[in-house]
């Protein structure tokens, strides 16, 4: 773990994610270890078009690129049991293309030198989940964002009540009362059952 490791409750310890670990905790199986956490990144026909040997290569690229750590992870035990991912909003042309932020208008407008950091996605090893971890992930991301330069964090979670049927699947960018409960805003709820939110930070 790096030197901005973090202690939170229920045992769990946050840091900027370092590659090894992030390899080892989306495996070999499920849906991490296709996605790589690119399809924000990859917009259009470019998601499908791309085998997750190459998305990964391109996660990990971002390791070696010398900026800042594409996400935090969360530890227990000294094992990684949850990522999210966090980067300048403009690392995720999907976001920038969707319905969600496209209905929000001016609510979400604001870049100034990538100045918006988007959180796009979360990842809870199964054993772990509905154990804080989620939440550990959120503030760690809020303080990754700030250290390096964020203005404002910006999520986009589903609303259980208005999506009771949602599933994990649907769930990978967080609920609202998660966000909520981390002091985030509700700024457009222009797509039912989806909401954008916001917490400035500088």
């Amino acid at each position: 773990m790096t030197e901005h490791s973090q202690e939170t409750a229920g045992g769990i310890t946050t840091a900027a994610a370092e590659w090894p670990a992030v390899e080892e905790l989306f495996g070999v199986r499920g849906e991490p270890s296709r996605c790589w956490c690119r399809f924000f990144a990859l917009p259009g026909a470019s998601f499908s078009a791309t085998p997750p040997a190459d998305r990964k290569a391109q996660l990990k690229d971002k390791f070696d690129g010398g900026g800042p750590a594409p996400g935090v992870l969360a530890y227990r035990g000294g094992s990684a049991v949850g990522w999210c991912a966090v980067e300048p909003r403009g690392c995720y042309p999907r976001i920038l293309r969707s319905q969600v932020f496209k209905a929000a208008g001016p609510a979400a407008a604001g870049d100034e030198a990538g100045s918006v950091w988007s959180v796009s996605c979360f990842v809870v090893a199964p054993g772990h989940r509905r154990s804080g971890v989620a939440a550990a992930l959120l503030a760690a991301a809020v303080g990754h964002a700030r250290a390096n330069g964020a203005a404002v964090v910006e999520g986009y979670p589903v609303d259980p009540r208005e999506r009771p049927k949602a599933g994990p699947s649907d769930l990978y960018q967080g609920t609202l009362g998660l966000f909520l409960a981390a002091g985030f805003e509700v700024v457009s709820d222009a797509v039912p059952g989806r909401r954008v939110v916001r917490l400035r930070v500088g």
